[in-house]
């Protein structure tokens, strides 16, 4: 596998995860192998499949990827094991570099001069979903703000405005928050998912089966005005409508 900046290699991520060393060698040779010479080919791929380090590019590939006609039929010889790798090879990129992406932002403001060590501490807790920004989103929405679940333990804060374009400013302001369930906390910073400033929510065709998921067509959510910025920057920028 090629070197990259993530922190380990997709086989020795499936390894640490309990997967047998066959299965792991199999499933990174065919991100390596079968899939990167059917992504080049029908021109879904600019390089190794392996190379990819974006989640995001990760998810479109693998979206196109599946529906290639030769895809779907040595998958189905295959006993599913391509659409299976490609699942497991989504995870490892998603989980790593957000890992990565983590400890890059947590260094970044320990390092930041312009900022006292008050504001680095707010800053860090609030980024690794802590401290005073969750506290303000857990009393201003007290529950999921889609789903009404109330357990604060199974809740996620979630920026609406990604951190790494938000200002200081911006990453505590309760309205570029929201409080959901981990599956549509992870579909709306995946960009699967968005709302309209009206609290409409809108799912991206890019989400399979997001019923299974308990993403619900026609699910509203209150927004004021003051949440429509960081809204709009949503869905501009990182949504994936189309």
């Amino acid at each position: 596998m090629p070197t990259t900046v993530l922190s380990m290699t997709f086989k020795e991520w499936m390894l640490r995860r309990g997967l047998s060393p066959s299965t792991a060698e199999k499933y990174a040779g065919a991100i390596s192998g079968s899939l990167t010479e059917w992504g080049l080919a029908a021109g879904i791929l600019q390089g190794p499949l392996d190379a990819m380090e974006s989640p995001r590019a990760c998810a479109e590939a693998a979206s196109k990827l599946a529906k290639l006609p030769v895809f779907a039929e040595r998958n189905m010889r295959g006993h599913n094991m391509y659409s299976s790798a490609l699942s497991k090879f989504s995870s490892y990129i998603e989980e790593v570099s957000s890992s990565d992406a983590l400890g890059s932002d947590i260094e970044d403001v320990l390092n930041d001069q312009k900022i006292g060590l008050t504001e680095k501490v707010e800053l860090i807790k609030a980024r690794i979903g802590q401290g005073v920004f969750r506290q303000k989103l857990l009393l201003y929405w007290t529950r999921c703000a889609v789903t009404g679940y109330q357990d604060p333990g199974m809740l996620v804060a979630s920026h609406i405005k990604p951190w790494s374009k938000s200002s200081n400013a911006e990453r505590l302001d309760p309205f570029n928050g929201l409080i959901l369930v981990p599956n549509l906390d992870r579909a709306f910073d995946r960009g699967l998912i968005s709302f309209e400033n009206n609290g409409r929510l809108l799912i991206s065709p890019l989400l399979g089966d997001a019923e299974t998921l308990g993403i619900v067509a026609g699910s509203r959510i209150a927004l004021q005005t003051r949440h429509h910025p960081f809204m709009e920057y949503h869905r501009k920028h990182v949504y994936r409508g189309a």
